[in-house]
């Protein structure tokens, strides 16, 4: 059964940013009579226009063999160690299917986690893997439909960051923590195959990007030799943003016979705190 109280205490409405509270069975509403309903999986979508697509269920069903089966064991350690011990609610931008969300909820009891993702399909199941998280579907580049100091730690693995509103809804202090791959992460996968290639530092970027609203605490590289068999390598190759533009599931296009049986998992966890004064209302 979904918790309405505690999925709008996460919420602001779209089209007037007043409270959101439950009005009726599965509908959150705010004093401007804006009406939104809630989906009967346990989620609410606050969508709006966007143009941008979600995960489909073949590249859900891709990270879940490469998550579930552990091989990025290591991001979810270092990622729940960054977590605040004070920490009580936790937004993941990007969720998926909420694997890294449930690693940082499982190192802090009394947390809650809101699973924030353009696919219905992701965070419907990362709703369904755990009472305590909320759903959202909404997109990270337009204004996000949440409070202001909504959260004490935001959670980006993988996926777009807009530093702007994710420090707008930290609290003062607030923890962002970012996983980026390296230019050497699958590189092994990417040489022939027609999967995206890494910037050569990624990590220095985006703290270059972040300087003006939040302050670097950490750079941690998680780096890690990955046994991977046709099947996972399928998987690995099918779960990101490659798998729009290759066909993982056939390996047309792909060069899949004959690549090695190890990859590298190398990547970077930057710890920032937002900055108070670059906090913008």
């Amino acid at each position: 059964m979904t918790d309405l109280d505690r999925l709008a205490s996460w919420l602001r409405c779209p089209v007037c940013a007043a409270d959101l509270a439950p009005v009726d069975r599965l509908v959150l509403g705010c004093a401007n009579g804006h009406r939104h309903d809630v989906n009967k999986r346990g989620y609410i979508s606050l969508l709006g226009g966007s143009k941008h697509v979600g995960d489909s269920a073949p590249m859900l069903d891709a990270r879940d063999a490469v998550l579930e089966g552990g091989l990025y064991t290591a991001i979810a350690s270092a990622l729940a160690a960054a977590v605040p011990e004070s920490a009580l609610r936790i937004l993941d931008a990007g969720a998926g299917t909420g694997y890294y969300l449930r690693a940082a909820l499982a190192a802090r009891p009394e947390a809650t986690g809101l699973a924030m993702d353009l696919s219905p399909a992701a965070v419907t199941r990362a709703t369904r893997s755990s009472d305590r998280i909320d759903g959202l579907v909404a997109d990270t580049w337009r204004p996000l439909p949440l409070h202001d100091a909504a959260c004490d730690v935001i959670l980006d693995v993988f996926a777009p960051r807009n530093l702007p509103e994710f420090a707008r809804v930290l609290e003062p202090g607030g923890t962002l923590i970012v996983v980026v791959p390296r230019a050497t992460h699958l590189a092994s996968l990417r040489n022939g195959t027609a999967m995206l290639d890494v910037p050569d530092d990624k990590a220095l970027d985006v703290i270059t990007a972040a300087a003006p609203l939040y302050a670097l605490q950490g750079r941690e590289h998680v780096e890690e030799t990955l046994a991977v068999d046709e099947p996972l390598r399928r998987a690995l190759i099918g779960m990101g943003p490659s798998a729009h533009h290759v066909d993982a599931g056939t390996g047309t296009g792909t060069g899949i016979v004959g690549l090695p049986s190890e990859t590298r998992l190398d990547v970077d966890v930057l710890h920032f705190s937002v900055r108070d004064g670059g906090r913008s209302r």
